[in-house]
């Protein structure tokens, strides 16, 4: 025997004495129990949307449920007052779920539990305090946003230095606002909403702000009922910081400077190079005027590269062993490299070491480094040496 399914729907729905309905997915109620009827009234027959008979206060909260439902698929669960027929607004407790094709809602009402005075007493004091928070802290904003990114609540001294009012954005959609590519640059709107705590900074209307994004959560716990964030203006912390970066770059620009300067690479001869080196030698500027001697020995295909350390006092053990790394360096790239000036403990140094000195080219100073590098280049190019007399003219028999 089979039966009419609309028929057992109806009878379904005319005996069961718990509140049930099916509407829409826009909310429009199409069908109700007559247990449903009897609470609400005739306002149930006449396709009202839920969001309709709930008192004015709780619309916010019923269409944030009902948007979070659509977006999810997933259940819900809500307090709403309902108006009844005499024209009051009765607590229920709602739950709801979407039907298989998606094409309707199933839910499901019963009387909410009364709220304690306990529990208005701990939800007014959690609200002065973010009153407080809100109308105390210097340079802080708050602002609360629903699920669909509806602004809920704006408050904060730190509004008056953007030039707005508290609850300037109340009711304003803050994926609409960011749609402005100015502001959306560099900001992931959506991920706010992936039920995360996460903490941004970006500047938003000429101010830097360093922002906390917290979830907010529904009456299950799970996340989903919108996020509230908590703003710090944080300019003046960020210019500094950019002043502060602008003086390190100018240091190290001009340490630079002083570098370049302290050990001067000077071509005294066509494929003669000379570095006077003066003062303090210790490892980091010795591995610097390597990497900078070395190039210019490219560039400039020298043949000879002169260290004058005339002017070095003192040198330790490890930057003994680095000149010897720089000749040996020198070397390999083809040219020679040629040590003059070196002072007495200087050389002692170098001889404690152990080092095999037998291959290091030493001269006694400058003069004799560049007579040295001067003659080995022209007995190499077949020309006469600077300052002897020209050889004699050949006589013909």
């Amino acid at each position: 025997m089979t039966h009419d399914s609309n028929a057992l729907l109806v009878e379904f729905f005319a005996g069961c004495p718990d509140l049930l309905f099916i509407a829409s997915a826009e909310g429009a109620l199409l069908h109700a129990s007559d247990a449903l009827r009897e609470a609400l009234g005739p306002a149930v027959d006449q396709g009202e949307k839920l969001a309709e008979l709930a008192h004015p206060d709780d619309r916010a909260a019923v269409a944030e449920a009902w948007s979070t439902l659509l977006a999810s698929g997933e259940p819900v669960s809500f307090r709403v007052r309902l108006r009844d027929g005499s024209g009051a607004h009765r607590p229920l407790s709602c739950s709801a779920r979407r039907s298989s094709d998606r094409g309707a809602v199933f839910g499901t009402l019963r009387a909410a539990p009364e709220v304690t005075e306990e529990e208005l007493k701990t939800l007014r004091l959690k609200a002065r305090m973010m009153d407080g928070i809100a109308e105390h802290l210097d340079g802080t904003a708050l602002w609360g946003l629903d699920r669909s990114g509806s602004c809920f609540y704006h408050e904060g001294k730190g509004l008056a230095k953007v030039g707005l009012e508290p609850g300037h954005f109340v009711g304003a959609n803050w994926f609409d606002i960011f749609a402005e590519p100015a502001l959306k640059a560099g900001i992931d709107l959506q991920a706010w909403f992936d039920g995360n705590a996460r903490r941004i900074r970006n500047e938003f209307f000429g101010t830097f702000w360093d922002i906390s994004v917290i979830p907010l959560r529904d009456a299950r716990g799970e996340p989903g009922g919108g996020v509230l964030c908590f703003g710090v203006d944080v300019t003046e912390a960020k210019l500094a910081e950019q002043e502060l970066r602008t003086q390190l770059q100018q240091i190290e620009a001009q340490q630079r400077v002083i570098r370049d300067l302290s050990t001067p690479i000077i071509e005294v001869w066509d494929g003669v190079l000379t570095l006077p080196m003066v003062g303090t030698v210790d490892s980091g500027r010795t591995a610097d005027v390597m990497e900078s001697l070395l190039s210019k020995i490219v560039e400039k295909q020298a043949s000879y590269a002169i260290l004058d350390l005339t002017g070095v006092e003192v040198v330790d053990t490890k930057v003994a062993s680095h000149l010897i790394e720089m000749v040996t360096a020198i070397r390999l790239l083809g040219a020679d490299g040629i040590v003059a000036g070196i002072k007495p403990n200087v050389a002692q140094t170098m001889v404690a070491l152990g080092l095999d000195l037998s291959q290091l080219n030493t001269q006694r100073n400058l003069r004799a480094a560049l007579n040295h590098a001067i003659r080995s280049m022209t007995r190499a190019q077949g020309q006469p040496l600077p300052g002897s007399p020209a050889p004699a003219p050949r006589q013909s028999r």
